[in-house]
């Protein structure tokens, strides 16, 4: 995968962050998804949400989407506190998710699904149609600012790769007005070539002067694009720092729990040590028959 460098955010670029949220919390009956969670997500930047399964970033994705109410916290967009009904009402302020699925149609061309739900028309009442030549035309043009060559936009989306869907999404959003996207994981079930054609992208909606939360488990793709990272474990933060502030071994140490690593290694050591010393093992399993009563019950 090539490399993606970090761009110096220009110096008249407004600082205020488009999206925050502080201390949100979700719980389904005694199960806790998320507790005590704040990030906020600035233009130009690309915030990063790592965290292993289980670690809350999909009901972090969901709340920010307008999919889940916070149950806990506070939502800001713009500074102003906000309570999105539906997804719908969140992409009104210009946030706009890409899920893995991406939400469209593989038989269909790709200016089809670049404009799905929101065709483009001409003529009026009984005479309005869908207005095919700008449909194409602006597909082609929106791709083009976002670096995406594709050889005919009249082709099936289901016969592009993942790395180009993943794309088509991205610029489809950009196109309707997002001034923050989510991305759910859009480099999970790609190659490393296709991963680093999202990146790109990524990097190309940063910036375009987008404020970008990329969702990941992977520490690897996120660290070349993302200027901030918050680390999730079992819905609770474990820190947002900025890129200057942590490595990238760091952010693995971090998201895979140091101390649990920490004490895996002297569990192997041991083991190792036992293997390699048989008078340990025979010491050790002596005194587990003591404690059995030597017929290997307690």
């Amino acid at each position: 995968m090539s490399t993606v460098t970090t761009a110096a955010v220009p110096t008249d670029t407004p600082t205020e962050p488009l999206l925050e949220v502080r201390d949100v919390a979700k719980h389904y009956g005694h199960v806790v998804a998320l507790t005590g969670v704040s990030m906020e997500v600035r233009p130009h930047e690309v915030t990063c949400v790592l965290g292993d399964n289980g670690a809350g970033k999909s009901t972090l994705i969901k709340i920010l989407s307008g999919a889940l109410q916070a149950d806990a916290g506070e939502y800001r967009v713009d500074g102003e506190p906000v309570s999105f009904d539906s997804p719908r009402d969140a992409l009104d302020r210009g946030i706009a998710t890409v899920y893995q699925d991406l939400a469209m149609i593989p038989l269909m061309a790709v200016w089809r699904n670049f404009f799905l739900g929101a065709e483009p028309t001409r003529g009026w009442g009984p005479l309005r149609r869908f207005d095919v030549e700008r449909a194409k035309r602006t597909t082609r043009d929106e791709l083009a600012k976002m670096g995406i060559d594709l050889r005919d936009v009249d082709q099936p989306v289901g016969t592009l790769s993942g790395g180009e869907r993943q794309s088509v999404a991205i610029a489809r959003a950009v196109y309707f007005g997002a001034r923050v996207l989510v991305l759910d994981e859009p480099t999970s079930a790609l190659g490393v070539k296709q991963a680093g054609v999202v990146l790109r992208y990524i990097v190309a909606a940063r910036d375009r002067g987008l404020g970008v939360v990329f969702i990941t488990h992977n520490p690897h793709h996120a660290y070349p694009v993302g200027d901030r990272f918050l680390i999730l474990n079992r819905g609770r933060s474990q820190g947002c720092f900025e890129k200057g502030e942590i490595s990238r071994e760091e952010l693995t140490q971090q998201m895979a729990g140091g101390a649990e690593l920490e004490a895996l290694s002297h569990e192997l050591e041991a083991a190792a040590a036992v293997a390699a010393d048989p008078e340990v093992a025979r010491d050790l399993e002596e005194s587990a028959a003591r404690l059995t009563g030597g017929d290997g019950t307690a």
